[in-house]
Formats: C-alpha cells, sequence, structure tokens
C-alpha cells in the first residue's frame, strides 16, 4: 500500500514538473506574439500620426480655394489676415487659380507665385519659426476694434540682416498681400534679407500709414529677439501702400504716431500718383508703366524730376505694358523689377 502511495506520488510530481517546462514555453510565445501585437498597434499608431503631421503642413496648390488658406493649420489663429478683406467668407469658395477675382485694382496677378509665397510661409511654421506678429497690445485693440484686423508676416532672410516691411496696395478698400506682398517678400528674403508684409486698416490712408509706424516701432523694439538689423531699414509700396511708404520717407515714423526713429535708409515706390517731396526724403527706388490706368505716368516722372532737383538719389524704372498692380511682374515687361530694387537698398547698406 504505501509501495503504490509512492508510485502516484512520484508520477504526479514527474507529471508536473515534466510539464513545467513546456507551459513556460508557450507562455514565452504567447507573451511575444502579444508583445508583437502591441508593437505592431503602436506602429500603426505612430505612422498615423506621422501621417497626420504631414498632413498638417501641406502645401496648398491653385486647384485649393481660399477656404483652405483660412483653415490651414499653418495659419491657425491669423488666417482671415492673409486674405484681402476684414470678412472674406464671399470669396472661400474661390479656387485659388482665381485669386486675381479678390484683388481687382491689380494686374498680372500670378496664382502659382501667390501659392509658392503661401508654401513658403507653411514651410516656415512647419520648421518652428513664428510667422506672424501683433503690433498692437490687447489694450489697444480693446480700445480700437479695428487694430484687431492688422499684424506682421515675417519671411526671414538671414540673421541680424536689415528689413524691410512691405505695404501692400489695394485702393484702402482692400489689401492685396497675396499678390503685392508676400511673393515680394519672399524675394527679398531670397537675397538674404528679412521681410515684413504689413496688414493694416482699411479705409483710411491715414490710420493705414499710423499702422505702418507702429510696426516700424515695433521691429525696433523687439529687433534682438526677431533677429533684424535696424540701420539700415527699407520701406517698399505699392500703389495705396506706396502712398504709406511716402508717407514715411517724407515725414518719419514719430509724424503718424510713431516712435523718435530714423527715417528709411530707401524707400521703394512702386506706381502710385502720389507727388510729395522733399531734399530730405529718403533715397528712393520708383516704377510705374506707361499704361497704368490709375498712377498716371505723367505725375510719377514729375515727382522723380522734383526729387532728383532737390539732390535725392533716384533709381526710375519705366515699364511700357505692365499696367496696374503688377506685383513681381511676372508674365509682363516688368519681371524682375524686385532684384533691381534689392541692388538699389544694397547700395545703402553699410557695412
Amino acid at each position: 500500500m504505501a509501495l503504490n502511495s509512492n508510485k502516484h506520488l512520484w508520477k504526479k510530481w514527474r507529471l508536473g514538473f515534466g510539464f513545467r517546462p513546456i507551459l513556460s514555453f508557450l507562455i514565452v510565445i504567447l507573451i511575444s506574439c502579444t508583445n508583437e501585437s502591441i508593437s505592431a498597434e503602436a506602429g500603426t499608431v505612430e505612422s498615423q500620426n506621422t501621417e497626420e503631421n504631414s498632413e498638417m503642413y501641406e502645401h496648398l496648390t491653385t486647384g485649393n480655394y481660399i477656404s483652405d488658406i483660412i483653415n490651414h493649420p499653418a495659419f491657425k489663429g491669423f488666417g482671415e489676415l492673409l486674405l484681402t478683406r476684414d470678412n472674406n467668407s464671399g470669396y472661400y469658395n474661390t479656387k485659388l487659380q482665381n485669386v486675381s477675382s479678390l484683388m481687382p485694382y491689380h494686374g498680372y496677378v500670378n496664382p502659382g507665385d501667390v501659392v509658392d509665397a503661401l508654401n513658403r510661409m507653411i514651410d516656415d511654421a512647419d520648421s518652428g519659426k513664428t510667422i506672424f506678429y501683433s503690433f498692437y497690445t490687447d489694450q489697444q485693440k480693446q480700445f480700437e476694434p479695428d487694430k484687431n484686423y492688422t499684424g506682421l508676416f515675417y519671411l526671414r532672410g538671414n540673421p541680424e540682416a536689415p528689413f524691410a516691411i512691405v505695404c501692400p496696395g489695394g485702393g484702402f478698400s482692400y489689401v492685396g498681400s497675396l499678390h503685392e506682398g508676400f511673393p515680394i517678400a519672399k524675394k527679398i528674403s531670397e537675397s538674404g534679407l528679412n521681410a515684413f508684409v504689413i496688414r493694416y486698416r482699411l479705409g483710411s490712408g491715414q490710420k493705414a500709414t499710423e499702422d505702418l509706424a507702429a510696426a516700424i516701432s515695433y521691429i525696433f523694439r523687439n529687433a534682438e529677439s526677431l533677429g533684424v538689423d535696424t540701420k539700415y531699414y527699407s520701406v517698399w509700396g505699392g500703389s495705396a501702400g506706396a502712398r504709406m511708404a511716402g508717407d514715411i520717407a517724407l515725414s518719419g515714423v514719430a509724424a503718424y504716431g510713431g516712435e523718435n526713429l530714423p527715417k528709411p535708409a530707401s524707400v521703394v515706390i512702386a506706381y502710385t500718383g502720389q507727388s510729395s517731396y522733399s531734399s530730405d526724403f529718403s533715397p528712393a527706388f520708383i516704377t510705374v508703366s506707361a499704361n497704368d490706368w490709375i498712377a498716371n505716368i505723367n505725375v510719377v516722372e514729375r515727382r522723380v524730376k522734383n526729387l532728383r532737383n532737390v539732390g535725392v538719389d533716384v533709381e526710375y524704372r519705366r515699364y511700357e505694358s505692365a499696367g496696374h498692380g503688377f506685383g513681381l511682374g511676372t508674365g509682363s515687361d516688368a519681371e524682375g523689377w524686385v532684384d533691381c530694387a534689392v541692388k538699389f537698398w544694397q547700395q545703402y547698406i553699410g557695412e
């Protein structure tokens, strides 16, 4: 009886320990499979996240809509200010290939130039660069709500290089930054110089120039964090924006509510009928087309003559068929004028 009992115990012990390696092996396989499943799932999630991140900063094409600019994550919080008006809802369903319909005073609007400039800013945002700055405080905006429709877009050149502020036109009824701001700023930045595009208040040339003076003052105060040199700054403008530039070149920043700052080292004035001048006007690059239906070429050329007569350095570029508001001039006889204007400015940039 005792012998049988011992045999029974031995059998139980042998079976128990005999199956333990098998059981352990099965557990290892189960854990391994589970881990592989978890890893695969994690890889899928990571892949999805990567795809989502790449989609976040997807480039625009001329087949996109105006609403795609507003809703693009790179422009979150300020997308409307990239556009022409304070309320752009009527254009949301317009394709970028028809972007010229937003800017009736402008000619030679090239959708490819518009998209290239927007994509440059998307790339900058994607790399962590801040592309939009508000030059008015929250308190100032609360006191004057229309200041909510202002700001500066920054397209960087080389660190510590001088800066330009580009003032797009639009007859003070809209701001043509898409055609006459961002593409020009992109071109300037590609030369190694820094470029801002101002979004100013509509409806009044006085208010718009006050915004420009406030923006210049803001850049001077924050030059170190922005990474710009202030000594040789330039102001650029087209049409209504050229009037703003001309006002600063004539009267200075403080005259429009800004700080007591030097006048621009140079000013670039494109297709405007403004005629003001003085002996201490900033050195000026001036351009217009003979067939401009808004800025009379005779008025422009008279101003060039008057500036030169009082000793102001002026480079004048006359074109024949580019019309009004030609922006970069792509496809017109004015194509390449921005490079000439940059070279003029560079003459006034010291060591």
